[in-house]
Parts: C-alpha cells; structure tokens; sequence
C-alpha cells in the first residue's frame, strides 16, 4: 500500500512538471486520456447547459404516451466521429432538425469552460455536419511544427493555427497575399518561413527589400533576381510585366480550341500546359512596400507610379502566368497615394501582426471582417510572431510561425542554390555572389562552403 501510494504522488507530481514545463508533453502522456473521458462522460449534459439539444419529436412523444414510458428527453448533436490529435481532440457532429452550425460556433466559449479545454473552434463541413476543434493547451506559445505536412507544389506550411491544425500558404488557390506588421512583429521571421518553404521547390524567387538588402540579399543564392533600390525595383517590375506578356503568348499558342481537343486539354494558364513548355513559376516578394511608393520630386513621382501600374498589372494579370506576389509592409493605406486602393483589392490573401493603430488593421482587414480587426489589435506586445490570417471569404485565424533565424533561412537557401533558375528576362538583376556577399553572414558549421 505505501509503494502504491508513493508511485501515485510520483505520478501526480509528474504530470504537474510536464503540464507546466512541457504542455505538450503532458498532453500526449496524460492530457489526452483525461480530455476524453472528461468529454464523453459530460457530453450530453454540457451539450443541454449550452442550449444545444432539440426536443423530442412529436413521434417520440405518442409513442412515450402509447407505451406509458416516461416523457423521452432531449437529443444533444450526434457525435459522427471523435479523434485524438496531438494538440488536442476533434469532433465531427451531425445536427440535429432545427439546429444550425452558428449555435455551435456561438456556443464555443461555453464549451471551452464547461470540458475545461484551452480553446474551442467550429466550423461546417456540409450542411448538417459541424467539426469542433479542442485544443488542450496554448499551442502558439511555442509553436511546434508537425513532423509530416500536406506538401504540394506551391503550397507552403508557414505557420501554426490557434486550432493545433497547420496554416499554408497556398499560392494557387490565394496567389497573391498582403502582410502588414509594425516593426519587431515577426513580419521577417514570417517571410523566411516562406522563403525556407519555397527553397526547395521548382520555382523563381524575385526580391526587392530597399532597406539596402538587409532582409533579403542574405539569402542571394536562391533568388533569380533582386533589387535593393526603387530605381533598379521599377526596371525588374518591368521585365516581369514582359515575362509575363510573352508567357500569355506562349499559353494562347498551346491553346489549341479545336472540336477535337478535351475541355481539359485546352490551356488557360501555367499550369495546363505540358510539362516540357510550362515556365517556372515566380514568387516576388517586396520587404517594404511604402518605400516603393514614397517619393520627394517629380522625377520620383514618375518612377513611383511606374512601380505601383507595374505591380497592379502583375496582381490582377500575373495568376495565370504564373507570378504571385507576396507584399510586406507596416501601413497600406490610401495615403500611399493613387493605385494603392486598386492593388490592395487584388491581394486576397491578408496576413496582419501586431499593429501600432486600429487604422492599420482596417487596411489589412477592414473590407473583410470586423471581427478580425478587433483580434488583430489585440494582439500583445510580447507574443512576437503572432498573426491574424484571413482571405476574401471573410474566414480568419491566430497564427504564429515558428522562429527561423537569419542562419537557418541562409542554410537552406544555399542547400537549395542548384534550384534557382536562369530566367533570361531577369538575367541583369541576378545578384552578384561576391565574397562580400557570400560572407555577410557568420558561417556555421552547417554552411555549404561558399564557391
């Protein structure tokens, strides 16, 4: 009896360390087990506090009175399928008659409270089917990447959701994205991830970062092109607008809109031609847009309007030749000047740090959804790196991506440098690997040796 006692006080207080100091830890030991049972067991009582059950039917009810059976009671939803993840658990809930996927989303809070979980999120899957999310602990406190992800071309996972579940960037189904943050937000860290991402895949990497290069020059040897100055940004932004031209020529030669070609054979963009014609896609990625649009003198004005008509033509225009862009900056507003307004309504995807101001985060969220300008504001000081990520579709979600340092986004790109394509329209904005350039970076044991 005293071994078993002591072994049980060794138990508990294990399970006190790992909760504390290992939360996820303490989730796949212990959480996990206790989370189930506890969920099970109070399911249909929680379901009947939160006001989520129906009545009985009227059958229900004759048949009860036929029989002299007592009244039957409420029906809480019908749990389709339950599942253990290691962040937490997952319901698939059939509906009941009458009741509707915003009773459950309304009810989230409550549920929360009432299995004593660290967070609740809902969302339909079909009419009648809900899935409910429950995370067991706070998952973006130190975010921890799955070991295997839903890997696809052009699809990168950048980041963890509050709901435990990855967060991709998706270039073909969002192909052009926005993200604001004011400075020391994790607006950098956010864009190694991508890059780190987008380094091993078949595809061009063009950069303009006029900070003078800092953010972006580091990582040269997988970029096909960079500019570090607005002068050089408005002539690489033009040789991608005649990239792009004489890709749609090539698309409207494959076309072939014949009676004898299937509807899917018929090219529209990149994407269905053969893979022997198909050009490589190309991601740009501006570090800081209001730099692009600023400007002191006439001359200014001229190439700021340059750069703004060449980026408006590449958003709404470049999709279905295969160039996306990925634009950072800490405000996006209409003080910009004129274009602004037009560019931002083509970049569906918006990505939002922490701001300084409510204005901030209506430009990024404000024709979207209010309720993620609202989060978006609230994000705290200290939590670096945490984002509201939303789209078009007005659906919005806390992220955080995990930290990559300025050494580890370097690595990988020279890991990866055999993959950087030879684009002849971007030939003359190809960085300079200098020795200079090589070492702006302290090696590391990791390096590859520089050529």
């Amino acid at each position: 009896m005293v071994a078993f006692t002591v072994a049980l006080v060794l138990v508990v207080v294990a399970a006190g360390l790992l909760r504390w100091r290992r939360p996820a830890w303490y989730w796949m030991t212990f959480g996990v087990t206790l989370a189930s049972l506890r969920v099970l067991v109070r399911y249909a009582s929680v379901m009947d506090a939160c006001g989520l059950t129906v009545p009985p039917s009227r059958w229900r009810l004759a048949l009860a009175r036929l029989t002299n059976r007592p009244v039957p009671e409420s029906r809480p939803p019908r749990i389709l399928r339950f599942r253990p993840t290691r962040t937490g658990l997952v319901l698939r809930l059939g509906l009941r008659p009458g009741q509707d996927a915003f009773d459950v989303a309304a009810a989230s809070d409550r549920l929360r409270h009432s299995f004593s979980m660290y967070g609740v999120t809902s969302r339909e899957l079909r009419s009648g089917v809900v899935e409910v999310r429950m995370t067991g602990y706070d998952v973006l406190k130190r975010v921890q990447m799955p070991a295997k992800v839903d890997t696809r071309p052009m699809r990168v996972p950048v980041a963890l959701r509050e709901d435990g579940s990855v967060h991709y960037r998706d270039y073909r189904a969002v192909p052009h994205a926005l993200t604001l943050g004011a400075t020391e937000s994790g607006k950098s860290v956010y864009q190694r991830n991508l890059v780190t991402g987008l380094a091993p895949m078949d595809v061009a990497l063009v950069g303009i970062d006029c900070k003078q290069g800092v953010e972006l020059f580091p990582l040269a040897r997988r970029f096909s092109a960079l500019a570090d100055n607005p002068d050089t940004a408005a002539e690489l932004l033009d040789a991608l607008v005649s990239r792009m031209e004489g890709i749609y020529q090539l698309i409207r030669a494959e076309q072939r809109i014949t009676a004898a070609v299937p509807d899917a054979e018929i090219a529209a963009d990149i994407w269905d031609l053969p893979d022997h014609l198909r050009p490589v896609p190309v991601v740009v990625l501006v570090d800081e847009v209001a730099e692009l649009a600023l400007f002191a003198t006439k001359d200014e004005e001229k190439r700021r309007d340059r750069i703004i008509t060449a980026l408006v033509r590449l958003a709404q225009l470049g999709r279905a030749a295969g160039i996306y862009l990925e634009i950072c900056g800490q405000r996006f507003g209409s003080e910009l000047g004129k274009g602004i307004t037009m560019l931002r309504a083509q970049l569906t995807g918006r990505t939002a740090h922490r701001v300084n101001d409510e204005t901030s985060a209506n430009m990024a969220f404000g024709d979207i959804s209010p309720d993620a300008v609202l989060a978006a504001i609230q994000i705290p000081a200290e939590l670096r790196g945490l984002a509201i990520a939303g789209d078009s579709t007005g659906g919005w979600h806390r992220i955080r991506a995990p930290h990559t340092s300025l050494r580890q986004a370097v690595n990988t790109c020279n890991r990866h440098a055999d993959r950087t394509p030879d684009l002849p329209e971007l030939a003359p904005f190809r960085p300079e690997l200098t020795a200079t350039a090589a070492t702006a970076v302290p090696p590391s044991k990791t390096a590859p040796a520089t050529a």
